[in-house]
């Protein structure tokens, strides 16, 4: 049975990190209502505020629990983590809060995409933004997310910090501001002790708002789309109800909800539809191409004496710099862990640390297609890891270069012995081996919904769906590109972004 519910002006699909900004900001004037539609809980498990406690949440019901299809480098799935519930992915990740290196969003220029480079972006880093002593050329003062570097760091991540300088990289004073490069603590996301997510920083002040209605556990099966216009949405919530939008519809679902929702409306590859018996209302070849995602490789290390518990993200310093000379822009990114790295095929040692290693800006890509018409069933993801091989050989002098770091002596002290990969993989083949049968995803997909102007982009330069009216798409999925540094603080910029674009579209409904 459907239920026909109020019209709303604007319609925020995904209460993630995307979701909560928009809905917040959207919401601020009060004669727009505003619909936020969720498909987990208002509730988070116990463990999320806690920092050091987010390796759990990624088996909790916090997280989607996606993984890929059996990859073609290693043959093997990974997990493909994304958050479930208010606050999305900001509830359940790392909680770094860094911005790419300023040339990985210029390169977004190159495809056609104007007024999205990193100067057009930094007024949105900014707003989102509570950076206090930082250069205010760059960081923002005010904003709802309060960040800074690790209050009590890590003895073991000084050290690695210390190697890093040893191994002569620079040791630079803010690595998240997105124009150093080289070796620095980097931002968190961590608030007097505890976790700072988007629900927490943008939702929980605008939540008892009367022109805005928060819907949780509400799984949206479709966009109604009427004469090339979206109308509403259909989702259910204890019963189907179709829920009208005046205005505007945003899909703020992820790099892999809002393309898997555009698709089951009929937006998409045409031949992929068809193949899956969904009514074709819009061929949109671009819809679930360019999925990609930044591969990470561990080298781990005992320790000759105790670790001290992590009591913030347990990766708390970071590093953004060139794989070879010679190359235009930062290619790979190295972050120091106070723990020990999963080791696929031996035991962990019980003390131990971890320097990962991550191909930050890569070329491979991959697909994100529909597995059936059912909304709940989990889509086909194949980021086609190490598809082109320049990644890969990237990797190989990733780990060279950490276990550069991991040989100084500034390390001396902690270091016990390399257990993974060990000491005698050391050529080009075997290290190349060793990145395919470890492979393992940071979880930071991106690029579902390209934006641009070719016949493969999805959405223009103000994030409209080319071909269809009143719909938007405002997350990690319009970007052509990954950023080189983990998504979440780019994801806050597109969002606050997007909500300046859709003030210009509706003066008269906002400020």
């Amino acid at each position: 049975m459907s239920f026909e519910s109020k019209i709303y002006d604007f319609i925020v699909v995904g209460g993630g990190t995307a979701g909560c900004v928009l809905a917040a900001r959207l919401s601020a004037r009060t004669n727009a209502r505003v619909l936020l539609l969720e498909a987990g809980g208002a509730r988070l498990p116990k463990g999320a505020p806690i920092p050091a406690a987010w390796p759990n949440l990624l088996q909790s019901s916090a997280c989607w629990g996606d993984f890929t299809t059996k990859q073609a480098a290693s043959g093997t799935a990974t997990l493909l983590a994304r958050g479930r519930g208010l606050g999305g992915s900001s509830s359940i990740n790392g909680m770094v809060f860094a911005r790419g290196h300023r040339s990985s969003y210029d390169a977004w220029a190159a495809d056609g995409v104007t007024d999205w480079r990193f100067a057009d972006l930094l007024p949105y880093f900014q707003r989102s933004e509570n950076a206090q002593g930082r250069d205010p050329m760059f960081r923002g003062v005010g904003g709802p997310l309060t960040v800074g570097p690790a209050s009590r760091p890590n003895p073991v991540l000084a050290a690695c910090l210390a190697a890093a300088g040893e191994a002569g990289h620079p040791l630079v004073s803010d690595v998240s501001s997105g124009v150093e490069e080289g070796f620095g603590w980097t931002d968190l996301n961590i608030v007097d002790g505890k976790r700072q997510s988007a629900a927490d920083a943008y939702l929980a002040s605008a939540a008892d708002r009367p022109n805005l209605d928060i819907v949780t556990r509400a799984t949206v099966h479709r966009l109604r789309i009427e004469d090339g216009r979206c109308i509403g949405v259909e989702y259910s919530a204890g019963r189907l109800i179709s829920a009208g939008c005046a205005d505007e519809v945003i899909l703020a679902a992820g790099t892999i909800g809002s393309a898997q929702l555009l698709m089951l409306s009929g937006i998409g590859p045409l031949a992929h539809l068809r193949d899956v018996g969904i009514d074709v209302v819009l061929d949109l070849p671009g819809v679930g191409a360019n999925l990609h995602d930044h591969p990470i490789s561990n080298l781990v290390y005992s320790a000759r004496r105790p670790v001290p518990a992590g009591r913030n993200n347990h990766a708390e310093a970071l590093g953004l710099l060139r794989s070879r000379p010679g190359i235009d822009a930062p290619d790979l990114q190295i972050i120091f862990v106070d723990g020990p790295g999963h080791i696929p095929y031996a035991a962990a040692p019980e003390q131990g640390y971890t320097i990962s290693v991550s191909v930050i800006t890569p070329r491979s890509r991959g697909t994100l297609r529909l597995a059936d018409t059912t909304p709940s069933t989990p889509p086909l993801l194949d980021p086609n890891y190490f598809g082109d091989d320049h990644d890969l050989d990237t990797m190989v002098a990733g780990l060279r270069l950490g276990r550069q770091i991991g040989q100084a002596s500034a390390l001396d002290m902690w270091r016990g012995a390399e257990v993974s990969p060990g000491p005698d993989v050391d050529d080009d083949e075997g290290l190349r081996a060793y990145v395919r049968s470890t492979l393992a995803s940071y979880c930071h997909p991106v690029g579902t919904c390209r934006i641009g102007v070719d016949p493969m982009a999805v959405v223009d330069n103000e994030l409209r769906v080319h071909g269809v009216d009143g719909l938007r798409v405002a997350d990690g999925s319009i970007i052509p590109s990954v950023p080189s540094a983990n998504t979440n603080a780019t994801v806050y910029a597109i969002a606050e972004r997007a909500a300046d674009l859709i003030r210009a579209t509706y003066p008269e409904a906002l400020i």
